[in-house]
């Protein structure tokens, strides 16, 4: 983006979820894998589609489209998150359908989502589009009260 002023403007990692555009600040990501062989877990909230090793670590792999209602298969890239995001230090990772970029978001191309929920940060206003801003420890604890909630 030209014309960015560096010292305001954040980085996002772009990633497309049933051919929709979204994002989260990559404060929040260590890296981005292939989706590899996922042990699922009995009775788990509907969300979690299993765990994976991810080089010695038991990694729970979450589906975004469930907690955000969207339809479709579960996507075959894993966004990993900082396990020092999510309160209870948990190593989880989004399964996605595709990463799309690394991007810089000038302040003034961001505005307030147009309906109240805590897990949509904002949206980027973009030339082609719209990118929704979505916050993981948010989803991560609406994920967490829903599973409480049907135990």
């Amino acid at each position: 983006m030209t014309g960015t002023n560096e010292e305001t403007a954040r980085q996002v990692l772009e990633f497309r979820l049933d051919g929709e555009a979204y994002c989260v600040s990559i404060d929040y990501v260590t890296e981005i894998v292939d989706m590899g062989d996922l042990t699922p877990i009995p009775n788990a909230p509907q969300h979690v589609k299993g765990v994976m090793d991810l080089r010695g670590e038991t990694t729970a792999i979450i589906d975004p489209k469930v907690r955000l209602d969207i339809d479709g298969a579960v996507g075959d890239r894993i966004i990993i998150f900082d396990s020092a995001v999510f309160d209870d230090e948990r190593s989880i990772g989004w399964a996605v359908d595709s990463v799309r970029e690394v991007a810089r978001v000038a302040p003034e191309s961001v505005d307030d989502p147009p309906v109240e929920r805590d897990h949509v940060r904002s949206i980027v206003k973009r030339d082609d589009g719209f990118v929704i801003w979505v916050d993981p420890r948010e989803m991560d604890a609406a994920g967490s009260t829903a599973a409480r909630a049907a135990d």
